[in-house]
C-alpha cells in the first residue's frame, strides 16, 4: 500500500508540472449579446428576434438539454474559472452556433456576420484575459474577404487561427483553387487554419432518424471529405508551410484515411500520373496536418506510432456535450494512461498545440 501511495503521489506531482493547452474549447454565443457588434450598413437597424443570426446546424433540437446537467450558459468568468480550476494555461475558443456559418447563402451577409462574431469574441473574451485565444470565423463564401478578415483578426486582435466551417453550401471542397487567397494569407502570417464540424446537413445521411446516429457521423464524415479535398487537390504543395487542423472528430480516423489516400496515390503513380510531390501521409508527418484527439480513444498509441507523436492536440470541448463536472477528470485520467509514454502525453497536452497555433 505504501509503495502504491508513493507512486500515486509521484504521478500527481509530475502532473502538476505539466503545461496544458486546450486546443478546442467553445463559447456559447447568443444573438442578444452579439447583435450590438454589427457594423457598417447593419449598425442601428432593428432586428426581429424570431430568426437567429446563424442558421440551424441541421434542424435537430440541439438547444434543449435532456437528462444531463450540462452547461447551458457561459461567459468569460465561467471560462476563467474553468481554466484555473483545471490548471489549463491557455484555451483556444471556437463558436457554437457559428459552426453553421458555412450554410449562409448570402455571401455579403456571411461577411457581416463573421465580422460581428469576431468583434464580439475579442471584446467579450480575448481582450479580458490573454489566456483565452480567439479563432477568427471566416466567411468562406467570399474567399478574398475571408483572407482580409483573417488578416484583420490576427493583426488587430491577436487571434491565433482562422476557422473553416467543415460543411458549406458551396458545392466545392476546401481543396478548390477558389480558397487559395485564404491559404496564401494564412501562410504569410504563419497562422493555422482549422476545419471544425458540427453540421450534418448536406452530408448524405439526412434519412437517419436519431440524434445519436447523426452525432456519431457528422464530425468524422465532414472531416474526411475536407481532408481528402485539401490533400488530393495539392494544397500543401502550393502552400508548403500551411498548417491545417481537423478538430473534434478524434484522431483514430487519420491512419485509415491516410492509407486510403496513399493507395490512391500509388495507383496514380503506376499510371504515370503524379499529381502530388509526396504521398499523402507525408503531409501529416511533415507538419501540415494536425488533429485533436479524445482523451479516451483506444487507438491513440497506434496513431502516435503510425503517424508520429507531434500532431495530436488535447481539446476539452468545454462546455459541450457532457455534464459540467466531468471535464475536470479528463486531464488526470489521460495522464494515468499506460499505453502512451510520458513524452507523448506532454506533447498532446501542450507542445503540439504551441507549435500548431504558434503560441
Amino acid at each position: 500500500m505504501g509503495r502504491n501511495r508513493q507512486r500515486a503521489n509521484r504521478r500527481i506531482h509530475m502532473l502538476d508540472q505539466v503545461t496544458v493547452i486546450d486546443a478546442d474549447g467553445h463559447v456559447l454565443e447568443t444573438d442578444v449579446e452579439m447583435e450590438q457588434y454589427f457594423d457598417g450598413d447593419f449598425t442601428g437597424h432593428r432586428r426581429t428576434g424570431t430568426f437567429s443570426i446563424f442558421p440551424s446546424l441541421d434542424g435537430w433540437p440541439r438547444g434543449f438539454v435532456r437528462g444531463l446537467n450540462k452547461v447551458t450558459k457561459i461567459d468569460v468568468n465561467s471560462w476563467i474559472q474553468f481554466i484555473e480550476g483545471s490548471k489549463i494555461s491557455a484555451a483556444v475558443l471556437y463558436p457554437t452556433a457559428g459552426l453553421s456559418a458555412g450554410l449562409i447563402q448570402d455571401h455579403d451577409w456571411a461577411c457581416v456576420v463573421s465580422r460581428m462574431y469576431n468583434n464580439w469574441l475579442y471584446d467579450r473574451y480575448c481582450k479580458i484575459d490573454k489566456r483565452l485565444k480567439g479563432v477568427a470565423l471566416l466567411p468562406v463564401q467570399y474567399p478574398s474577404e475571408a483572407a482580409n478578415e483573417l488578416r484583420r483578426c490576427v493583426k488587430e486582435y491577436g487571434m491565433v487561427a482562422g476557422l473553416l466551417p467543415a460543411v458549406t453550401k458551396l458545392n466545392k471542397g476546401f481543396g478548390h483553387q477558389d480558397f487559395h487567397p485564404i491559404y496564401k494569407v494564412a501562410q504569410e502570417l504563419n497562422v493555422p487554419l482549422t476545419v471544425h464540424g458540427a453540421v450534418s446537413a448536406n452530408l448524405g445521411f439526412d434519412f437517419l432518424q436519431t440524434m445519436s446516429m447523426i452525432h456519431t457521423l457528422e464530425h468524422p464524415i465532414a472531416q474526411m471529405i475536407q481532408l481528402t479535398s485539401i490533400v488530393l487537390d495539392g494544397v500543401f504543395d502550393l502552400f508548403p508551410k500551411l498548417r491545417i487542423g481537423f478538430l473534434e472528430a478524434g484522431a483514430g480516423w487519420i491512419p485509415y484515411m491516410m492509407d486510403r489516400m496513399d493507395e490512391k496515390d500509388h495507383i496514380d503513380r503506376k499510371r504515370k500520373h503524379f499529381p502530388l510531390s509526396v504521398k499523402p501521409s507525408e503531409y501529416f508527418k511533415r507538419g501540415n496536418i494536425y488533429v485533436t484527439c479524445e482523451t479516451d480513444e483506444k487507438t491513440l498509441d497506434v496513431v502516435a506510432r503510425e503517424m508520429g507523436e507531434d500532431y495530436m492536440m488535447y481539446p476539452t470541448d468545454f462546455p459541450h456535450e457532457r455534464e459540467a463536472g466531468v471535464f475536470a477528470k479528463d486531464i488526470p485520467e489521460f495522464w494515468e494512461r499506460t499505453d502512451l509514454s510520458e513524452r507523448v502525453k506532454r506533447k498532446v497536452f501542450s507542445e503540439n498545440a504551441k507549435r500548431f497555433y504558434n503560441m
